[in-house]
């Protein structure tokens, strides 16, 4: 099979012939939320009310329930899903968990969505918790959870709905390597995209259901390759990568992008925008049109009054913590996704610098950080503990241990393993110095490792710092679960950053070339 990318123009005259009876659907879709129940700032993060009143803001639930009122009654016949993690990313997550999540999804009246990584970043209990008070079906068809006794007969692998007389499947996808993303625990199995779509498909032909979403938090790439290999799956709404489809600047590829008969699309993450695709089925399910865009959520959304004064409610417990202003600084701190899963990041800096000077004394020389785990930008001026919470959601603390030279290259070449992906296993250091070639075979990409300006000695025993989640293997840093003298339970990471901003006020970022990216 082979893959053609259409522009919108293109898409919009996709035809397949005349069909006897043509089937039109909206699909309104929506992915990678991350808890931003109230407005975001350009950098993804919190947004005060005063640039919120000014219109210099974008997202949260009160313009998503406008934007869906809206669309709901312009059209004719829609779907709403999600393509994963609704978990994870502010202080909502951190106090409600997957409570305040399933409220507002329930408000929005979502037919279905799929399971992304951090939906397990506390375990299946809580993402059992929100299966429950959802009125929708949680799908995930590539994981066995047969072995897990709070999911088994919770999760479906897939469903099918009816709309206007006419029958939809939809099939969920998770990452495959969410086992090391977040915490499924040890009983659930995860198996490969393609290869479980395909087995949904088939059963869902063979009852008769010829019209087949699949709803895929496994990134853009995994769902050009999924539409290539399968047969029968007609739209694929996307998650995992923020990626974002469509004219605007930003943008990764058009929207939808088709795969052969395949639509993708994804709008980009954190309620910034509200997926639009409209698609027209022949009678043998086959889309003879597919055009549309993400919508962005701007200030020329109007907010849903009753629904931000629920949130302005929900926010309450968290006011005290959340606007306490513990440093300043200078410039903006960049801690975008593109940039700290790619290349050295002001943001990265930060954080390793903070790990290491807390541990130092402890004969401590190497700090490690996992890009994945930097999720915003903290613009110049006060900081405050909400702001930092938001970059460091994860309740993370630090691990200090101690590993081999050799170990720590291992490490390292984990971390620039999957960096044309923007993986987030890439690391951000402090301590240490490398260069990276990403035209080198991923374990191969690593060279000039240096310690405190030393080259790296395989056999010495060198003193590392990180936090408890890759120390324990996650991001693919296995290497580092049988380290020598490992403490998992030191402070915890966003109050150590919090605490290294305020005694280094009025903070300057900088980057200081620790890593190289060779041409």
């Amino acid at each position: 099979m082979t893959f053609r990318l259409l522009s919108t123009a293109a898409a919009l005259a996709l035809t397949a012939g005349a069909a006897s009876a043509e089937y039109s659907l909206t699909i309104l879709h929506t992915n990678d939320f991350h808890s931003r129940f109230e407005p975001i700032s350009k950098y993804d993060s919190s947004c005060g009310e005063e640039d919120n009143a000014a219109g210099d803001c974008f997202g949260g639930s009160a313009r998503l329930i406008t934007a869906l009122n809206d669309a709901k009654a312009r059209l004719d016949n829609y779907i709403l899903v999600d393509g994963g993690d609704q978990f994870q990313g502010t202080l909502f997550y951190t106090y409600y968990k997957g409570k305040l999540a399933a409220e507002m999804m329930n408000k929005m009246g979502y037919d279905a969505m799929t399971v992304g990584n951090h939906e397990f970043d506390d375990g299946p209990e809580v993402l059992r918790g929100f299966v429950d008070s959802v009125d929708f079906p949680v799908l995930m068809s590539n994981a066995d959870i047969s072995g897990e006794p709070l999911l088994t007969d919770k999760i479906a692998k897939s469903t099918v709905i009816e709309k206007n007389g006419e029958k939809i499947g939809l099939i969920g996808l998770t990452p495959q390597d969410t086992d090391e993303l977040a915490s499924p625990g040890k009983n659930i199995v995860f198996t490969d995209p393609a290869d479980a779509v395909q087995g949904e498909v088939d059963k869902l032909t063979e009852d008769g259901v010829n019209k087949i979403v699949v709803l895929s938090h496994s990134g853009y790439k995994v769902d050009i390759d999924v539409a290539n290999t399968t047969t029968g799956v007609d739209v694929i709404v996307g998650g995992h990568t923020n990626t974002l489809l469509g004219e605007m600047d930003g943008a990764e590829g058009p929207y939808p992008t088709m795969v052969n008969d395949t639509a993708i699309v994804s709008a980009y993450a954190y309620g910034k925008f509200l997926g639009e695709l409209n698609v027209t089925f022949d009678d043998d399910g086959v889309i003879t049109q597919a055009s549309g865009a993400p919508l962005v959520m701007d200030g020329s959304v109007a907010e849903d009054t009753p629904t931000k004064e629920r949130i302005k409610e929900a926010a309450a417990p968290l006011e005290e913590i959340r606007n306490k202003v513990v440093a300043e600084t200078s410039a903006e701190i960049t801690g975008s996704r593109d940039m700290c899963r790619a290349v050295e990041c002001p943001m990265g800096n930060l954080v390793a610098d903070a790990m290491l000077d807390r541990v130092k004394d402890q004969g401590i020389e190497i700090a490690i950080a996992n890009g994945g785990g930097l999720r915003a930008s903290i613009d110049a001026g006060e900081v405050t503990m909400g702001e930092v919470l938001t970059v460091l959601p994860f309740q993370n603390t630090l691990s200090t241990f101690q590993v081999s030279g050799a170990t720590v290259v291992a490490a390292l070449e984990n971390g620039v393993s999957q960096i044309e992906d923007g993986g987030g296993r890439f690391p951000q250091v402090a301590g240490i110095s490398f260069a990276v070639d990403p035209s080198a075979e991923p374990g191969s990409r690593v060279s000039d490792v240096m310690v405190a300006g030393t080259a790296i000695d395989p056999d010495k025993t060198y003193g590392l710092v990180s936090n408890n989640y890759v120390r324990n293997g996650g991001d693919g840093y296995k290497m580092f679960m049988d380290a020598q003298n490992a403490y998992d339970f030191g402070p915890d990471l966003a109050d150590v950053t919090a605490e290294f901003l305020a005694a280094n006020a009025p903070y300057a970022p900088y980057t200081d070339g620790r890593i190289t990216i060779k041409e």
